[in-house]
């Protein structure tokens, strides 16, 4: 018995290899010194050898890449680069255009560090850092601060890192947008890295005295530090990735993200709406431990609505029939924001007759998934990036990625609206992704954005 599982096993394993080499123009494309190459991230329990044959190089190859790798190996979640073999012509900058240099990408500019004019590009009226010396000509200086864990002294980069700066570099086209005769916007950057020291370290000083909003923080310990000197200062605080925050008392903070009960809600609202459907929760590698889930089973419980779980192995053996409900239909539902957990589990849902759904996640969508699925977001977008990816071209001299969600995206609007709504009392114009709807309990309480969009696909 024990030899026949190991030989499926194998031949599993043989399959995944096959898959992964189909996959492989999925990845992010990118070009580093003139050479394309794949972003890649790192899965679990993966080593160098079999990253090298899935994308058929030499280890040689993606060491002379990653020159870390040679030491430490990989480490899951990171991000690598590897060569696609083909050679990218570099564009020539326009000089004629610019008033001195742009900030390359993937370079962070600490804002306490006081930056040679001539070693920094800078399109004209774009974003100075805050600590070169200039003269605005008049113009109202108006100063910002981004505070994000770009992890920019660690050997190791998460991903975690990449949306970091992603998310910094839309912020950067919007201010270049933003810039106009009268007013000059300059913007302190600070990596904070996980260090509450260093957000009280910027509070106990005189750092942020001229700074008039500020963007990022992502750690509990460190907004909470951050959110008093705000509320003594009245300086509106925007929270881009974190959730859940308690906004009781801290009128400054204005947090982007949904709280997961909010997001329920929504997705709990639009399944009640479905006439003779059925729910199957599928319990992943994460099980039913996420509390969104849990609170997702209680609601539909209430309202009388039938679910059923279905183990993963299960599924995979195709021993469904306990689960579904033949007469009517079914919404598969799993539970995980990480893709390679469940997508041996996908063709297995695609063969069964009555599946009619996916709830997936949004995470998920720059795979070629060929299920009709449903997700929340606020990441949606209709609108036409053409003017957008152009800018993106010529301000950091190369195609854009798109990845899923384009945090890129979410740094430009967010910028946007501390420009336009706080510090200017004007309308916003509509924003390049979901439009952001700020709500608050009462005057003594922080603001939520509250728009979640039901997305089917």
């Amino acid at each position: 018995m024990r030899s026949k599982l190991f030989i499926v096993f194998v031949l599993c394993s043989l399959f995944f290899v096959q898959a992964k080499a189909q996959e492989l123009l999925n990845y992010p494309l990118d070009t580093v010194n003139g050479e394309e190459v794949y972003r890649y991230q790192v899965e679990r329990s993966i080593g160098l050898y079999r990253v090298g044959v899935n994308f058929n190089v030499p280890q040689s190859e993606i060491i002379r890449l990653n020159p870390q790798l040679r030491e430490r190996g990989l480490h899951f979640d990171e991000i690598i680069l590897i060569p696609t073999g083909r050679k990218v012509e570099a564009k020539k900058a326009v000089v004629e255009e610019v008033k001195e240099t742009v900030v390359p990408k993937d370079t962070i500019v600490p804002a306490e560090t006081v930056v040679p004019t001539d070693t920094i590009v800078v399109p004209t009226d774009t974003v100075i850092p805050a600590d070169t010396i200039i003269v605005p000509d008049g113009r109202r200086v108006i100063e910002l601060a981004l505070m994000l864990p770009f992890e920019s002294q660690q050997t190791k980069r998460s991903g975690n890192a990449e949306r970091m700066m992603e998310f910094y570099e839309g912020a950067l086209l919007a201010l270049h947008d933003l810039q106009n005769d009268s007013i000059l916007y300059r913007l302190r950057v600070y990596d904070t890295e996980r260090s509450e020291r260093k957000v009280q370290e910027l509070c106990d000083s005189t750092e942020l005295d001229s700074v008039k909003a500020i963007l990022g923080l992502v750690y509990p310990i460190q907004i909470t530090r951050m959110a008093a000197w705000c509320e003594a200062h009245q300086v509106p605080l925007f929270l881009p990735f974190s959730d859940d925050v308690n906004l009781k008392n801290h009128p400054q903070i204005h947090q982007f993200n949904s709280p997961d009960a909010d997001e329920v809600e929504a997705l709990a609202q639009w399944i009640a709406q479905r006439e003779d459907r059925h729910c199957v929760f599928v319990d992943t590698k994460e099980a039913d431990m996420t509390p969104s889930m849990r609170l997702l089973r209680k609601k539909l419980k209430a309202q009388e609505i039938p679910y059923s779980s279905l183990a993963l192995h299960d599924l995979l053996n195709d021993s469904v029939g306990y689960a579904v409900d033949s007469f009517q239909e079914n919404i598969f539902i799993l539970h995980s924001d990480r893709y390679h957990h469940v997508r041996m589990a996908l063709p297995h849902i695609a063969k069964i007759q009555v599946a009619k759904l996916l709830v997936s996640q949004y995470a998920w969508q720059r795979e070629n998934i060929n299920m009709h699925q449903v997700y929340t977001s606020k990441f949606v977008t209709d609108t036409d990036l053409t003017e957008y990816d152009r800018l993106w071209e010529d301000t950091y001299t190369n195609t854009h990625v798109s990845d899923m969600p384009r945090y890129d995206l979410l740094g430009y609007d967010l910028m946007r609206e501390i420009v336009h709504i706080v510090l200017h009392q004007e309308n916003n114009k509509q924003p390049l992704q979901s439009p952001i709807v700020w709500e608050s309990e009462s005057e003594q309480d922080g603001w939520q954005n509250t728009y979640i969009q039901i997305v089917e696909k």
